[in-house]
């Protein structure tokens, strides 16, 4: 912790909810009190295929969400080399998800949103994510019927906005600094000194540390909204950038569970406590339960349902059919090459020993080292010394 006194926010999972965190806030030597609740989309749901989304609410009142982010990748067929091809056995490859440049939180009350551009230094190597948030976000209050008719004050152009960029502390760290730096009018940026205004410590528990001094300093009117901000946006670069899961996009759908392994708890046993996140689900409605008895039974199937359903099935079997027929393909070239391989090593085995067979070995054998003489040793032994050759005295210069 870097100070006791400024507001730090710790991630801890939940004991009995694999998809849930709890954000504790200590500030000022305090125990650590829940104030956030952090839920991801349930991978069960038909609506999460090929999605990531997690919602940002309150800790009591889980239902209640201050703000939520949903990405949705593009996906690219690899391409695979010819020992890879063999061996996947000529099966085509599955598509992997992109990872996005960057990705929009969503705020409500207000409502507003916000979003996070990721850039990269070619000088540093270093990562860093830039947003921006309006100064004003809540209208004023004014008697003209056309300013209270204008809900989304934050979304105007013209509204000024401080510019805020989440930095990594180093290339290989993953440790991250949030700093103000400039601020926006109309699409003209101006820079200004980097302020502190918070600290992401990577860790087993993770934690978001508020420079309060400085955030005070700023002239912003949605300053909880700010916080939300950061917080929901250190979580996400964290599980999208910093520490990527190998099915962070639920490509798969749901995780596959261990045998005998308790089911993650769903709405259906309490629906207080989950999240419905709206942007995510494509604005779907919670689940209601209904007894037994007050079912009504299935409506029979009309012509047009029928109808679209044969379609769905013909438009199955020509992909599955196509797909054989690539699969065929790749493994009648994978044949191919093969053939053409052993054929080569036929031909230059083949005119080697057409080579050998003519010319033979004459000539390869170039018989036995010759012996050489020993070479002179400077001593008689390894205590002798070597004697250099003393030189002839210097003549006497005769006296006058």
């Amino acid at each position: 912790m870097l100070d006791e006194n400024l507001p730090t926010f710790f991630f801890r999972r939940s004991s009995d909810n694999a998809l849930l965190k709890l954000l504790y806030v200590t500030q000022n030597g305090s125990e650590p009190a829940p104030e956030y609740s952090l839920q991801k989309i349930d991978p069960d749901l038909p609506q999460s295929r090929n999605k990531y989304a997690v919602a940002l609410g309150d800790a009591s009142f889980q239902d209640v969400i201050f703000a939520e982010v949903c990405i949705e990748p593009e996906f690219q067929q690899p391409t695979l080399s010819a020992a890879e091809a063999r061996q996947a056995n000529g099966a085509p490859p599955l598509p992997v998800p992109l990872i996005p440049d960057g990705f929009t939180i969503q705020l409500y009350n207000p409502e507003q949103q916000v979003a996070v551009k990721g850039e990269k230094s070619t000088w540093t190597g270093k990562e860093s994510w830039e947003f921006e948030m309006p100064q004003h976000s809540f209208p004023l209050p004014s008697s003209s019927r056309i300013d209270r008719e204008q809900t989304n004050t934050a979304a105007s152009t013209l509204s000024p906005k401080i510019l805020f960029k989440w930095k990594r502390d180093g290339k290989f760290s993953k440790d991250m600094t949030c700093y103000m730096i400039g601020t926006s009018v109309g699409g003209r940026k101006s820079k200004d000194p980097d302020i502190t205004v918070a600290m992401y410590k990577h860790g087993r528990e993770s934690s978001v540390t508020i420079y309060e001094p400085n955030v005070r300093r700023l002239n912003i009117d949605d300053r909880k909204g700010l916080e939300v901000v950061l917080l929901l946006g250190a979580e996400v670069i964290r599980e999208i950038y910093l520490s990527p899961n190998r099915d962070s996009f639920n490509v798969a759908g749901a995780p596959n569970r261990r045998k005998n392994s308790r089911p993650t708890p769903t709405s259906s046993a309490s629906p207080t406590h989950t999240h419905f996140m709206t942007s995510a689900l494509g604005n779907v409605p919670p689940p209601t339960t209904t007894s037994p008895i007050t079912q009504q039974p299935t409506p029979p199937i009309d012509a047009e349902t029928k109808r679209v359903q044969a379609f769905v099935e013909q438009e199955q079997r020509e992909r599955e059919k196509r797909d054989r027929a690539e699969q065929k393909r790749i493994k009648k070239m994978l044949e191919e090459e093969e053939r053409e391989r052993k054929r080569r090593d036929a031909e230059v085995a083949k005119e080697t020993e057409r080579l050998r067979k003519q010319f033979g070995m004459a000539g390869q054998d170039f018989g036995p080292k010759p012996n050489l003489p020993p070479r002179p040793t400077m001593g008689a032994g390894p205590g002798s010394q070597l004697q250099l050759p003393v030189p002839p005295p210097r003549p006497l210069s005769a006296e006058p």
